[in-house]
Order: structure tokens, then sequence, then C-alpha cells
């Protein structure tokens, strides 16, 4: 029996399981699990809601690790897919860094799969401004033979931490240690988030600095005069990092990497 009493007049938790046992498709959902909260309570739900579903992680090799083992160790029936190239040889090879208004990085990495299939994802309204108009059940503007279905779109941080506790779910310590967020590193929706993951994680800071690197060495040579703001990819890397964009204003995050 589901005691669904934290969760007040409206039951969250089973109007979100009746819409999984209502568009299950004889084949099952995909299950897009990125191993935040978020995905913990849909996965979780499918689970309540008996439906076939097979539940797949986009690993974009900027995820920290400690999230990389957190799905190893508690999630093992989650399906790994590995990209064709990792997203710092695809910024070194020229494509460029992401910013806010052009994340090239969300549709290459993070979005693959699920095409032809039911996709259950864990987004909901309250996470930005772009999601407050987005339904329980869509069709994905890139690829019209995939639909999504978002079971907690209308669900509060509250009540995925409610959840959470409630059933005991293991989810990331990061979570515990402050962050909001566990996706990706130097995530250009991180905000000055970004400047502690420079400090805790030196190794792919330096490792993102070379990409930049190369970066900047293939723009030069193909003559992008968009490069000659910054002497180097160093330079553009830590323009980009900087929450104010100040060129060449490490604001001392580089004091622990002997800079």
């Amino acid at each position: 029996m589901i005691d669904h009493t934290l969760f007040g007049d409206i039951d969250i938790v089973q109007d979100s399981i009746d819409i999984l046992q209502e568009l299950e498709p004889p084949e099952g959902y995909y299950l897009a699990f990125s191993g935040g909260k978020d995905s913990v309570v849909i996965k979780k739900l499918a689970d309540m809601a008996g439906v076939k579903y097979d539940a797949h992680y986009n690993l974009t090799t900027i995820d920290p690790p400690e999230l990389v083992y957190f799905i190893r160790d508690h999630h093992p029936d989650v399906i790994v897919e590995k990209p064709e190239i990792s997203f710092l040889k695809r910024v070194g090879n020229g494509r460029g860094f992401p910013q806010r208004q052009r994340r090239w990085c969300c549709e290459e990495y993070k979005e693959r799969g699920g095409t032809g299939r039911y996709v259950v994802t864990g987004i909901r309204r309250g996470e930005s401004t772009n999601r407050k108009t987005r339904g329980k059940v869509e069709t994905c503007y890139n690829d019209k033979s995939k639909q999504f279905i978002h079971p907690i779109i209308y669900w509060s941080d509250v009540q995925v931490w409610d959840f959470i506790k409630k059933y005991n779910l293991p989810y990331c310590k990061l979570y515990d240690e402050g962050w909001k967020r566990v996706g990706c590193l130097f995530c250009p929706f991180a905000g000055s988030h970004r400047k502690v993951q420079v400090e805790l994680y030196p190794k792919f800071t330096q490792a993102f600095i070379r990409a930049f690197r190369r970066c900047y060495a293939v723009k030069k040579a193909e003559g992008k005069t968009s490069v000659d703001r910054w002497k180097d990819g160093e330079e553009m890397f830590w323009w980009w990092i900087n929450e104010n964009r100040t060129k060449g204003n490490k604001e001392q995050v580089d004091l622990h990497l002997g800079g």
C-alpha cells in the first residue's frame, strides 16, 4: 500500500503513477536517467507504477565523478550511453564553448537517445523560466518520433525531497555539500558555483584549459577574428568561467592550481 499523506490534498504521487500507467507503450518506456534527484524520483515512480522501462544515462564525459559513482553503485541496471567523442575533444576540435544562449552541449550530449520511444524525464516547471509552459506530454521538436512524458512536471523542490526522504531513496552526496544541480561541470547555468568547481576539480580544470587552448589555435588557424579579444586559449577559458565575464580576470580562482 502506498502512503501519500505527506503530499497534501492533491495526490501528486498517484497522479504521476496514473499517467505512467495510462500511457505505457507495449515495448515499455525509455527512462532518461541523469542521476540527479529528479531522476531518482521518476525511476522510483516507474517502479511503483509497475510499468516496463529501460533506463539510460547519457555519459557527458564532464559529469562530477561523485555522480558517476553514485549511478554505478546504486543504479547498476541503468544503461550507460557513451558519446562518439568526448565533450572536451569536441571543444578542442573547434566546436567552441557553450553559453547560456547557445548550449549546443545539451542537445549533443544530454538529450541523445529515445528515437521512436516514449521518453520519461524528470523535467519540472519550477527549474527554470523556459520550462514554465511545459506540459505533461510533449512531442520532441527535434525528433517528431520521440514523445516526452514528464510525470513530475508540477512538483516543487520540496515535494521532490519529501518523496526522497519518505521512501529513503539514495541520492548523490553532492546535494548534501550544497550543490543545487549535479550535472555537467562548469555548466553555464551553474553561475558562480563554477568557480567552486574549479577549486574542487583541478584535473578537470586543467583538461578544460587544454581543450580551450586547442580550440583557440583552431580558430586562429581558420582566421576567426572572434578570438582576438583573448591573448590565448587559457585567457579565453578564464573569461568563460567567470560570472562577470571580465576579460583576463581570474578573480583568484586559480590560486589552487599554481597559477
